[in-house]
């Protein structure tokens, strides 16, 4: 009998309770799965300040290289709310496996990439396999431990998700500086083997029960067209002239369609994929809308700050990681603490400080110039570490706090989609609007800086002393503009966003103060 055949059509049995793990087979064990999550966060972040690099290896912009970052994002949070069906159709082990080792497979396919094409298309593929590799691993970590000591299984595995951010933009610099940026993924295989192969030894045989449950295809299908029409839309827009292009206003049409009928058809299936329901949930829905949007915006920013450190200011790819860098330091002290505060202080309060320091960074860095040192921005980074502490612990406790136990996952996974999905749209929408306001800043700029005005006048001359030509010395007076330009548009951004946060606040208090706040939050903070 084949292995498809044996699996019964008949929901699960109750799960079989597996011993925790002893001895080296638990320190084994732990360490397989962090490096698993650790492959994976590292992944979500080691491209950020490789995008130049990249984008000038392909022969495309800057902004057209961050489809690298966005195709992932959006992929990764569609498969994220199949993680259930997926588990109980092929077993928790057996998917935990195959996500890592066709993880590994995606990862050596984007180092083989050889047009930006490929590169996106390998990333989807990435995107989507990883999806069930996180919440999966939380799971077998907790069983691998004796329930007493559940906290430290947690606190161990949110010890990797953070330390990727720090050690993301780190490697991904040094890497582009020092060998081709193919190996940021190549990388991923010696980890992606062994750390599939050691769990398939330790778990094989603690495998859950199986299911053939039916899914939701016409709705997957449906999440898919609106999802991929509004991303192709957001990271094409610039490049086709937005609705002055037939494709684009093609896209957002099917997007709009798409989207109503999702919706209708959700809200009526007997087995939805995402279940819409939940958001009839008032701590649900302002949880929700509060995290999502503000790591869209939190996103935007983080893509964009090595993006204008390399383009604009000439920062190589290692010091824009280095700059990056030092966000994971106070999250990684602080959230063991923020665990605790949330028994005796009111999530939203938490999250409100979250806020507040995600807009003083905001404003912080809207004072940058085009002579900031290398410090200077590594301060609010520094800074922000704090902010994501407080922020993604309160906001999801918050959001799964009143709701019946067997809501749980399904809403822990709507709300990682939802969050994932407004990361890759925050990215869009950043990086679009930092080269629009480049250019109205650019064109400002040039009213000032023209031939007959005393300044231009001025520097021309002095440059033509110099031995310059006119054509070399109007170029470089134009590149002076661009970084002005570019750095200016950048600092907009910062500013709106400071202010964004701000009035995210108002949304966290709509929220009602819940004592019944699950322990199982913490799994849709990740």
């Amino acid at each position: 009998m084949s292995q498809t055949d044996s699996v019964s059509e008949t929901p699960a049995a109750a799960p079989v309770s597996h011993p925790p793990l002893e001895g080296r087979a638990r320190v084994f064990g732990t360490i397989a799965l962090s490096a698993a999550v650790f492959m994976n966060v590292l992944d979500s972040s080691i491209a950020n300040v490789s995008i130049p690099t990249i984008a000038g290896d392909l022969g495309v912009s800057a902004t057209q290289g961050t489809w690298v970052i966005t195709s992932f994002a959006v992929a990764n949070a569609i498969t994220v709310p199949l993680t259930g069906w997926l588990t109980q159709r092929f077993g928790q082990v057996h998917l935990f496996v195959m996500s890592v080792m066709l993880f590994v497979i995606s990862s050596w396919l984007c180092g083989f990439a050889w047009s930006l094409e490929s590169l996106v298309a390998f990333r989807v593929l990435q995107g989507a396999v990883a999806g069930p590799m996180i919440p999966l691993s939380q799971s077998l970590m907790l069983g691998t431990y004796p329930r007493e000591k559940a906290g430290m299984a947690l606190a161990l595995w949110s010890m990797t998700i953070l330390v990727g951010p720090v050690a993301g933009p780190l490697l991904g610099g040094w890497i582009s500086d020092n060998y081709s940026w193919s190996w940021i993924f190549y990388i991923n295989v010696p980890v992606g083997l062994l750390a599939g192969w050691a769990a398939w030894q330790l778990y094989k045989h603690r495998e859950t029960a199986r299911a053939k449950l039916p899914i939701d295809t016409m709705g997957l299908a449906l999440l898919i067209v609106w999802v991929g029409a509004l991303q192709l839309m957001l990271d094409k827009g610039k490049e086709l002239d937005w609705f002055a292009s037939t494709t684009i206003t093609v896209m957002a049409i099917v997007a709009i369609i798409a989207l109503a009928f999702f919706i209708i058809w959700e809200l009526t299936a007997e087995h939805p994929v995402v279940d819409l329901r939940l958001f009839a949930h008032r701590n649900f829905t302002a949880g929700v809308i509060s995290i999502s949007v503000g790591y869209g915006v939190f996103f935007g920013t983080v893509v964009l700050l090595p993006l204008w450190m390399q383009s604009t200011l000439g920062y190589t790819a290692t010091d824009a990681g280095i700059a990056s860098a030092p966000v994971g330091i106070l999250a990684i002290i602080m959230s063991p603490i923020v665990g605790k505060m949330l028994s005796r202080y009111d999530p939203r309060t938490i999250a409100t400080f979250a806020f507040l320091v995600f807009s003083l960074i905001s404003y912080m860095r809207s004072d940058f110039n085009t002579q900031v040192d290398i410090y200077t921005i590594m301060l609010p980074t520094f800074i922000q570490g704090a902010a994501m502490a407080t922020f993604f612990i309160p906001l999801t406790t918050l959001s799964l706090s009143g709701l019946d136990p067997h809501r749980i996952p399904a809403a822990a996974g709507l709300s990682n989609f939802v969050r994932l999905l407004f990361g890759a749209f925050g990215t869009s929408i950043t990086t679009t609007l930092w080269e629009n306001r480049a250019t109205l800043h650019h064109a400002q700029l040039t009213e000032a800086a023209r031939p007959g005005e005393p300044a231009f006048d001025a520097i021309m001359g002095g440059l033509q002393q110099r031995g310059l030509g006119h054509e070399q010395s109007a170029a470089i007076i134009n590149n002076l503009i661009n970084e002005q330009a570019f750095t200016m548009s950048a600092t907009d951004i910062f500013y709106a966003s400071a202010i964004l946060f701000l009035l995210l606040i108002a949304l966290i208090w709509i929220a009602r103060p819940s004592s019944n706040a699950t322990a199982g939050a913490a799994s849709g903070a990740h």
